[in-house]
């Protein structure tokens, strides 16, 4: 019989192991009597512990610490270079990577723009900004995101027209990936590891049931349920932006991957439209909607025009939430991307309201709180998340 059996003496040494790298991790450098104290070990048990983990090379010696007159405890730490994990985020612009060690400390990042006709083999460009976040070693899991989704029936990539993901429409993506890149590799939807992030440690930490709802140049959601993301039967739960929405064109008229249903009103396209038609400037729809709060603030006219036009984005946000929130009646609803994040605490409040106007349930209405690229931020929290259960479960032999 493989692997250890249950009360025997490795099981119970894998769960001690385990709980005294998961307090390293958490609490940082710790002293064997501080390692024994959180995990309830004897002195003996812990010094055993820590000469398991050091032979195999998760743990370090890191100095030592003053104590009592004339008495020093050694210090332990994790080791960095135990493993590596590393997250990348395609787009059509560009690809960034990251790459961070066990600890979660980021030890590499690197930019590669794409071509607007981008030539060689996917792996190849894939590699080629992984090359240049210069890791350490090997990573241990490649984590991508991207703008689609991975149909679990199929293994194909969905939810995208072949000219937005260029080289992606392969037959057996992750296992060619993976052979490609030297690594395990995840593909997930960028949209997920955003929630990811805001679940880990943003607006969302701590919830079991939230939508997030990625409003930029296009639209998108995650539906996290039970504390577990939802992918629906073809990967694509989440996919709202071509929801058929009142006052939009549906696929019908403009085509399966066209302009249609609620990204078609709430788009960053059509957010800056809509806000010229109030009178607000702005080069683009970021751009405008920062505009259009600094000039609510004021009084006069156009203060009056830029207000009626956040009212008119926060309403048509809402129909969409609506609508999901009917479904769904989440805990939370975070918002997140470039329509709503220059919009801050203003047009968060009226979203919040419009949304509560239309929906019997009445969920809070977040802004996400997670720095940086979240999609990078995500990637690396499902990357370490899955690379540390794989190496502290190492710790015993079976």
């Amino acid at each position: 019989m493989s692997g250890p059996v249950p009360g025997t003496p490795s099981l119970l040494r894998a769960i001690n192991d385990r709980a005294a790298l998961q307090a390293l991790l958490e609490r940082g450098p710790l002293t064997r009597p501080e390692i024994g104290a959180l995990t309830g070990l004897s002195k003996p048990t812990a010094s055993q512990l820590l000469l398991r983990l050091q032979q195999a090379g998760l743990v370090v010696q890191d100095g030592v610490r003053e104590g009592l007159p004339g008495r020093t405890a050694e210090v332990y730490r994790i080791n960095p270079e135990a493993a590596y994990v590393a997250a990348l985020d395609v787009t059509p612009a560009r690809i960034e990577a990251k790459v961070a060690d066990i600890t979660g400390t980021v030890v590499g990042e690197h930019v590669l723009p794409t071509p607007r006709r981008p030539h060689g083999e996917l792996v190849d460009r894939l590699a080629a900004a992984l090359r240049g976040a210069n890791p350490p070693d090997k990573p241990r899991r490649i984590v991508i995101g991207v703008q689609a989704a991975i149909d679990p029936a199929t293994g194909r990539l969905g939810y995208a027209a072949a000219k937005d993901v260029p080289g992606w429409q392969l037959p057996d993506l992750v296992p060619t990936l993976s052979a490609g890149l030297g690594a395990p590799v995840d593909v997930e939807n960028n949209v997920n590891l955003v929630a990811v992030a805001e679940q880990a440690h943003g607006a969302a930490r701590g919830r079991q049931d939230f939508v997030l709802l990625w409003a930029d140049e296009g639209i998108g959601s995650a539906v996290v349920l039970g504390g577990r993301m939802h992918r629906g039967a073809t990967g694509g739960a989440g996919e709202v932006g071509y929801m058929p929405t009142p006052g939009a064109p549906t696929a019908r008229e403009a085509g399966r991957y066209a302009n249609h249903g609620y990204q078609a009103l709430t788009g960053g396209p059509a957010v800056l439209k809509l806000l010229r038609s109030y009178g607000v400037r702005g080069s683009d729809f970021r751009q405008a909607v920062a505009n259009a709060v600094r000039a609510a603030a004021g009084t006069g006219k156009k203060a009056d025009d830029a207000r009626a036009g956040l009212r008119d984005v926060a309403a048509r946000l809402a129909v969409g939430l609506a609508a999901i929130t009917s479904v769904v009646d989440p805990g939370l609803i975070v918002l997140t991307g470039g329509v709503v994040l220059p919009g801050g605490e203003t047009l968060r409040e009226l979203v919040e309201h419009e949304l509560h106007a239309l929906t019997i349930p009445q969920p809070p209405v977040r802004l996400s709180s997670v720095e940086g690229n979240p999609v990078l931020a995500g990637a690396l929290d499902l990357g370490l998340a899955a690379v540390r259960d794989e190496v502290f479960r190492s710790t015993v032999p079976s």
